[in-house]
């Protein structure tokens, strides 16, 4: 049985732009078949979830879950958010899909002539991440992406907390900026690898690059 909430002929709805976006070969319609493929997740979410606590049943995965975060009028859209079950507890889980796509702006250029919510939003990342600061080089969207994870961590009162980039890209494509992000962070980030961090507000975080399928990138 299918723990997603919605059918992949339904999961476009929840797109800023679906015309654009529910196109074979882009990430939103091939995350969406690869996971509605699945009765739990994705083996290769899996992979990544069980190194940091052993089996993890999925109890829900929701489409274009969105996050409120302070500063600013949009939220932080996650392609999957999902919730599982361990032996200790819980973790929440936001999923990042990617095919071709850049991670949109670096902090750098998003803070360009920035309004008073952006530079407030940009100071409640760092404090949640531990940081004093952001280097420009980093991309802004895995910061909230990041954070989106663990304020839902917060909101289910789970013990784990996860930010996983499910590529498509059989080239790695962006790698890099994950990389950074890792780094930042105090980890090492591999390919099909889990870094768990321990973060200042003793929440425990997962870091991760999962190598999705390419038969799906023609579903």
């Amino acid at each position: 049985m299918s723990r997603i909430l919605v059918p992949s002929s339904s999961w476009r709805q929840f797109l800023a732009k679906p015309d654009r976006q529910w196109v074979a070969g882009y990430s939103a319609r091939t995350v969406a078949h690869s996971w509605e493929e699945q009765t739990g997740w994705p083996p290769e979410i899996a992979d990544i979830i069980e190194q940091a606590m052993g089996p993890t049943e999925l109890l829900l995965a929701i489409p274009e879950h969105k996050t409120p975060l302070p500063g600013g009028r949009r939220e932080s859209q996650s392609d999957v958010f999902a919730l599982g079950r361990h032996s200790n507890g819980l973790i929440a889980c936001t999923i990042e899909g990617k095919v071709n796509e850049a991670f949109g702006p670096t902090v750098a250029d998003q803070m360009k002539d920035a309004s008073p919510g952006k530079k407030e939003r940009l100071a409640f990342l760092c404090r949640s991440l531990g940081l004093e600061d952001c280097p420009g080089d980093v991309h802004y969207q895995l910061l909230h992406r990041t954070v989106s994870a663990l304020i839902e961590a917060e909101n289910f009162a789970t013990s784990y907390a996860a930010m996983i980039v499910h590529s498509f890209a059989q080239d790695r494509r962006w790698f890099d900026a994950f990389e950074r992000l890792v780094a930042l962070l105090g980890g090492k980030a591999s390919v099909g690898k889990a870094n768990i961090l321990d973060l200042p507000n003793s929440k425990r975080l997962i870091l991760g690059w999962a190598c999705g399928d390419p038969k799906f990138l023609l579903a």
